[in-house]
C-alpha cells in the first residue's frame, strides 16, 4: 500500500532532525519533500547570510537557502516564487509538483500542488495556512505499512504537528 505521511514543524532544526532520522531509517532523498517559506529577505536570516559565505560555495549555497545539511540533502532543493503567495524553498517531489502545471491553476499554487500529490483538499488548505504562518511541511513517500509506521514514529518522536496519512497518486520525480 503506497501512501504518504505528512507533518508540519515549527522550526528548521525540528525539520532537520526529522529528515536525518528518515534518512537513517532508509528513506531516500527522492522519498522526502519539504516546503518552507523563504525568509532570506527578512531579518531572520540576515545574520546567517553574512556568516556562512566564507565556508565555501556548497555550504554557502545551502545556508543561503536558509536550511542546513539535512534539508540540503533532499533532491531538487531550490527556491521559487508562487504568484500571489510568496517565496518558498522546496525540495523533493513537491518541488516538481510546484514547478509543474499545479502552479497557477484555479485551485492555487500550494494547495493545487498538494492536492496533486494526493493530499485531500481540506488538509491541503490546512497545510497551506500553516506554511503561510512560517511552519515547515514535510512529507515522505512510503511503500508499505511498515514504512508508514516508521515515518509516523519519527514524526511523533520529534514532536511534529498535524501528522496525517494520504493515499498516494504517483509522486512526480524530483528535478535532478
Amino acid at each position: 500500500m503506497k501512501a504518504s505521511v505528512y507533518c508540519t514543524t515549527k522550526t528548521i532544526g525540528q525539520a532537520e532532525s526529522i529528515v536525518d532520522e528518515l534518512k537513517l531509517a532508509g528513506f531516500t532523498n527522492n522519498d522526502i519533500s519539504a516546503l518552507l517559506p523563504d525568509k532570506r529577505g527578512t531579518k531572520d536570516f540576515a545574520h546567517e547570510h553574512n556568516t556562512k559565505a566564507p565556508e565555501g560555495a556548497t555550504a554557502g549555497g545551502v545556508a543561503g537557502l536558509g536550511v542546513g545539511a539535512a534539508l540540503g540533502w533532499l533532491a531538487g532543493i531550490g527556491s521559487l516564487a508562487i504568484p500571489g503567495v510568496g517565496p518558498f524553498i522546496a525540495a523533493g517531489p513537491i518541488m516538481a509538483a510546484l514547478g509543474g502545471a499545479a502552479v497557477g491553476t484555479a485551485a492555487g499554487g500550494v494547495i493545487g500542488a498538494l492536492v496533486g500529490m494526493g493530499i485531500p483538499e481540506f488538509e491541503a488548505k490546512r497545510y497551506d495556512e500553516k506554511i503561510k504562518t512560517g511552519n515547515i511541511l514535510i512529507s515522505v513517500h512510503t511503500e508499505d505499512s511498515k514504512q508508514l509506521d516508521i515515518a509516523k514514529d519519527i514524526f511523533k518522536r520529534n514532536h511534529a504537528d498535524d501528522i496525517s496519512t494520504g493515499s498516494e497518486a504517483k509522486a512526480p520525480a524530483a528535478a535532478a
